[in-house]
């Protein structure tokens, strides 16, 4: 195969690859992705996708067919605590508790206002071909599975990798301008000298894919998760149940996935007979019922990220920059929103809009919020073991102990009251799991990229659980429904495509003026308009950006592609154009005319 020049080659075929992919086909820049594996993945493994990924999958196009695939609203509104699943016992399948999940299948006030997009549900294994598709759509011969990297030297210009066409046993060579390395650090990290640090075992876990029909014990429709505290085995960890569709969800699910905590050093672990009596054990089922296994996966949860992102003309991205546990849907999330932070910003200096520095940006940016998700994830781990504690469960009772534990829950006995409260506590601590709105979507940048407009810093509420929309530089843009031209469309897509967007109160039609301006004099792509409920070009029905936008009936907000506010004007001032022109120069790291 002969040799390949393209401005941006992509290592790895998973969620972040396959979302890179889209992106920069997205914003007008070609890109060549190579996967060293044959196919998509065949494990289940992510399948939370939260509002703000949903944004970036309706942006490249791909969100419809994900909807279609995916959970209904109505079977995950909710994850629920059970006393096991069936047996002998007259408490087994009693269900300890039910706490709403990621807004409550798109019911809960504050997600509804956030985002024109609610959470989604959607394995890696039924979610990765989907991407797959759209991604060789949009870039036709532009992803290449079973091609694996073998080689890599940077130099001043460019990057020059080695791949093997594993099918062909040929090899060829890929000039880049860049390379995004998202290959789960199998290669890129080793041969650019990247490692990764943090928590490791933190605990060792068996996952076992299955097809059963668990509708006659698992009979919750609006529950996603279920977490199988069960007193024969201790108590939290002892199992948790997902479903996994792919036709029918909630109990008529088809195929379920199982996981269970094992000891690091527990030789059963490694004989998939022993694995499966042992989930057979726990979910307590009939000896006639008899799962079709599809896999059974060990992994090891630990939470850790790389020492860099950025290696010269190298990004890092996804589980190549960072591994989570999986509580908390923040892992595949996060590559997700990795990669549509670093492609408006590497297509802006591909196109000589922006200077070297914004690139640099990625890393300052993304590596806090990365961490900070690591940090959570491994707390809504931990948190489970909240429950075991308000119950007095322990793997060192026995199971008639440990069932004794629970009988105050559902018999009038002394001590119920408080151990029914005890309970209710321990459930709602775990809304930093189910409702870390603010981590999930709320996260905010610092960085070069950002204009800070001297407001008093930012004192959130509750850090983890609730989002506060606002236009101060660094956040996230509040959600709005306007109105131009006839059709209802959400603010935030104006952005869609590469583009910045400049938005003025009412009285603002010299920032306006000043965009505009700036746009046709430096070919940049940017969309400017008032926002107001008369008399402006977008028409603020229901006066959401009112209620968010932070500033006077002169003021201007100014948004980054990646819908990020860069810079804020509280007010009207004597130059708009200045004024706007050194914000602008600021975030791309480019003299501007």
């Amino acid at each position: 195969m002969s040799d390949i020049q393209v401005p941006v080659l992509i290592v790895g075929g998973g969620g972040a690859g396959l979302t890179a992919s889209m992106t920069l086909s997205t914003l007008g820049v070609d890109s060549l992705l190579v996967s060293a594996l044959p196919t998509t993945s065949t494990l289940p493994k992510a399948h939370v996708l939260n509002q703000r990924a949903m944004e970036i999958f309706t942006e490249v196009g791909v969100a419809p067919e994900i909807y279609r695939r995916s959970t209904p609203a109505e079977n995950m509104r909710a994850t629920g605590w059970y006393a096991g699943l069936a047996g002998p016992h007259e408490g087994y399948g009693r269900k300890l508790g039910e706490l709403e999940v990621w807004g409550g299948g798109y019911t809960d006030p504050d997600y509804v206002a956030a985002s024109p997009c609610r959470t989604c549900n959607l394995p890696q294994i039924r979610l990765e071909p989907v991407l797959k598709a759209h991604a060789e759509k949009l870039n036709p011969g532009g992803v290449r599975f079973n091609h694996e990297l073998v080689g890599l030297a940077q130099d001043d210009d460019g990057v020059t990798a080695t791949v093997r066409d594993k099918d062909a046993g040929t090899t060829y060579q890929v000039r880049s301008q860049y390379l995004i390395a998202a290959d789960g650090g199998r290669t890129v990290g080793k041969l650019t000298g990247v490692e990764m640090n943090g928590a490791r075992d933190i605990m060792k876990m068996l996952s076992i894919h299955m097809t059963a029909d668990l509708s006659p014990w698992a009979t919750d429709d609006d529950v996603l998760i279920r977490w199988l505290v069960n007193p024969d085995f201790g108590g939290s960890w002892s199992g948790v149940l997902v479903p996994m569709g792919p036709d029918r969800w909630g109990p008529a699910s088809e195929e379920w996935v199982f996981h269970m905590q094992y000891a690091t050093d527990d030789p059963d672990a490694m004989q998939d007979e022993k694995v499966i009596a042992r989930m057979r054990a726990t979910l307590g089922l009939p000896e006639d019922f008899v799962p079709t296994v599809h896999r059974i996966s060990q992994w090891v949860m630990e939470g850790v990220i790389a020492d860099k992102f950025r290696v010269g003309r190298v990004f890092f991205a996804g589980d190549a920059a960072h591994r989570h546990p999986p509580t908390g849907g923040l892992g595949l999330t996060s590559a997700i929103h990795d990669v549509y932070n670093l492609s408006w910003k590497l297509a802006a200096v591909l196109a000589g809009r922006a200077g070297d520095g914004l690139l640099d940006t990625y890393e300052s940016e993304r590596k806090p919020v990365d961490q900070n998700n690591i940090d959570n994830a491994i707390a809504n781990a931990m948190n489970h073991f909240t429950l075991d504690q308000a119950l007095n469960l322990s793997t060192e009772k026995t199971a008639e102990e440990n069932w004794a534990e629970l009988a105050p829950l559902w018999h009038d006995l002394p001590g119920s009251a408080e151990k029914r409260h005890a309970l209710n506590r321990a459930i709602g601590s775990q809304t930093m799991e189910f409702r870390h709105h603010n981590v999930e979507f709320g996260y905010r940048y610092d960085s070069a990229a950002i204009v800070p407009d001297g407001s008093p810093e930012y004192v959130p509420l509750d850090p983890v659980r609730l989002y506060e929309p606002s236009t101060k530089p660094g956040h996230p843009m509040p959600h709005a429904f306007v109105e131009s031209q006839g059709e209802r469309l959400p603010l935030g897509t104006l952005v869609h495509g590469g583009k910045f967007l400049l938005l003025a109160a009412e009285e603002g039609q010299a920032w306006v003026e000043a965009a505009n301006k700036l746009s046709a004099e430096n070919d940049l792509p940017l969309v400017a308009g008032t926002v107001g409920v008369l008399g402006s070009d977008f028409v603020d029905v229901r006066c959401s950006w009112l209620k968010n936008r932070g500033v006077s009936p002169t003021g201007a907000v100014l948004v980054r592609p990646d819908r990020y506010v860069a810079f804020r004007s509280a007010d009207g001032v004597d130059d708009p154009h200045a004024v706007l022109r050194a914000a602008l120069a600021q975030v791309l790291a480019a003299d501007l005319r």
